[in-house]
C-alpha cells in the first residue's frame, strides 16, 4: 500500500471534503490552514446550499460521497418570497427542496464545523494557524485573493417565523441581489454589490429599511458582517500537478454568489482524481464549468440591463411557474448550456473577463469588480438614515462590525 501522505491547503468545504475522501481511502492527509479555525473567515451569516442547477438533491450525492450532512445543521426551503424591483413580491415554489440554509462559522452547528469533525472523524490532521507553501501541497482549496464583489450583512435577533425573500434590485445591490433569511430567530438582511462603491454602508441601511417597511420584523441588530468573492476561469484546473479546488479553482456561481455545493463538489472529483477514480480535469470541465460559464453568462446581462430588466425575468420566472407547475424549472433553465449562451460566451468572455498571469503561474480570465455607474448615485431615505444613526448606537454599546468601508 502507497503510505505517501497528502497535503492540503485550505481547511474550507472544498479543502475538508477532499481530506475526507481520501483519508476514508486509508490515506495519510494532512490539511493546513493560516486561519484559526474552519470557518474563521466567516461570521455567523447564513447562506444557501443550491438544488437548483443538478436534478440530484445535493444532500444525496454528498451521502453517497460518504460525506455526513447531518453533522451540521440545515433548514430546507420549497419557496421564497420573490421581490420584484417596483416591489411587488412573488412566490417561487416548487414540490422539492430548492435550497437549504445552513450558517458559515465555527459555532457547532455551522456546515464549517461539521466538515471539520467528518475529516478528523476519518482520520485527517488538521493544522491551524500555519502557512504552507502551495508549492508543497497536493490540493489548493484557499480562498478569494481578489475582489469582485462584496456583500454587507446585518444579523439580527427577530420574532418572525423561519423565511427567505429575494429581491431584485439595481439599486439597492447594483447588478445584483438582496435577500432576507430568517432562521430560528436569527435574521440577516444582506446586500450584494457588483459594482464599486463608496459610502457602501448606505446601500445595507436602505435595504434594512425596504425590509423593515414590508415585513414585521422586531428587528434588534446583533453585529453586521461582510465578505468578498473572486470570481476567475482558470486554463486549467491542475497544475504543475497540483489540483485547485472551491474559489481557488474559480469554481464558483458567477450568478449568485453561493459556491458551496461548486465547493464540495470539486474537493470530492479531486479526491477521487488523485485515487485514480476520475480524471479530474475532464469531470470539472465536464460536470461544472458549463454551469459557471452559465452563471458567468447570466451575470454579464444582469450587469446591463438594470430593473427593466429584472422586471421582466421576475415576470418570466412566474409565467413559466404557472405553465409548467414548478418553480426550479425556470432556474434550471437558467443554467442549462443551450445554444444561445454558448453563441453569447465569445462576448461576455471579451467583455467581462480579463486575462490575468497569478504568481504560481496560472492563467486565469479574471473578473474584475466594476466601476460604479451614474444611476448609483443617490441620496439615503429617512428611514434608512436613521437606521444608520441606530446601527451606530449598537455599536457603541459593543456591537461587532466584520467590515469597513475599505473592504469595497
Amino acid at each position: 500500500m502507497d503510505n505517501t501522505p497528502f497535503h492540503i491547503l485550505g481547511a474550507g468545504l472544498s479543502g475538508l471534503s477532499a481530506a475526507t475522501i481520501l483519508a476514508n481511502a486509508g490515506k495519510e492527509v494532512h490539511v493546513y490552514d493560516v486561519r484559526k479555525d474552519s470557518g474563521a473567515r466567516f461570521d455567523g451569516d447564513f447562506q444557501g446550499i443550491e438544488n437548483w442547477t443538478s436534478a440530484p438533491d445535493f444532500f444525496d450525492e454528498m451521502k453517497q460521497w460518504g460525506l455526513k450532512p447531518d453533522y451540521f445543521k440545515s433548514n430546507s426551503f420549497d419557496v421564497v418570497d420573490l421581490a420584484h424591483p417596483d416591489d411587488v413580491i412573488t412566490r417561487p415554489k416548487t414540490e422539492s427542496i430548492a435550497f437549504r440554509v445552513v450558517e458559515r462559522g465555527t459555532d457547532e452547528h455551522c456546515i464549517d464545523q461539521g466538515m471539520k469533525r467528518m475529516a478528523i472523524e476519518a482520520g485527517v490532521k488538521i493544522h491551524y494557524g500555519v502557512r504552507k507553501s502551495p508549492d508543497e501541497c497536493d490540493i489548493i482549496a484557499a480562498g478569494p485573493k481578489e475582489s469582485s464583489a462584496v456583500a454587507f450583512g446585518e444579523i439580527f435577533h427577530t420574532d418572525h417565523p423561519n423565511h427567505v425573500t429575494l429581491q431584485l434590485n439595481d439599486k439597492l445591490a447594483p447588478g445584483a441581489y438582496s435577500y432576507l433569511i430568517i432562521i430560528d430567530g436569527i435574521g440577516l438582511i444582506c446586500t450584494c454589490l457588483w459594482r464599486k462603491q463608496k459610502k457602501s454602508s448606505r446601500y445595507l441601511n436602505e435595504t434594512i429599511a425596504w425590509y423593515e417597511d414590508r415585513y414585521e420584523l422586531n428587528r434588534k441588530p446583533i453585529k453586521r458582517v461582510g465578505g468578498k468573492g473572486d470570481f476567475s476561469l482558470p486554463k486549467k484546473y491542475v497544475h504543475k500537478g497540483r489540483y485547485y479546488v472551491g474559489e481557488a479553482g474559480g469554481l464558483q456561481d458567477f450568478m449568485w454568489g453561493f459556491g458551496m455545493r461548486y465547493a464540495i463538489t470539486s474537493g470530492v472529483l479531486a479526491a477521487k482524481g488523485i485515487l485514480g477514480e476520475c480524471n479530474y480535469e475532464l469531470e470539472i470541465r465536464k460536470r461544472l464549468i458549463p454551469l459557471v460559464k452559465s452563471s458567468a453568462t447570466n451575470r454579464f446581462l444582469l450587469n446591463r440591463i438594470g430593473d427593466r430588466g429584472f422586471k421582466l425575468a421576475a415576470r418570466y420566472w412566474m409565467w413559466d411557474q404557472k405553465r409548467k407547475g414548478d418553480g426550479l424549472a425556470f432556474l434550471r433553465w437558467l443554467y442549462s448550456p443551450g445554444i444561445f449562451r454558448k453563441l453569447l460566451w465569445p462576448i461576455v468572455k471579451l467583455s467581462m473577463l480579463k486575462k490575468k498571469e497569478l504568481p504560481d503561474g496560472r492563467v486565469v480570465n479574471h473578473m474584475p469588480f466594476r466601476k460604479a455607474l451614474k444611476r448609483d448615485i443617490w441620496e439615503q431615505s429617512p428611514a434608512a438614515l436613521e437606521i444608520g444613526k441606530q446601527w451606530d448606537r449598537v455599536r457603541k454599546s459593543g456591537a461587532h462590525l466584520s467590515f469597513t468601508e475599505s473592504d469595497t
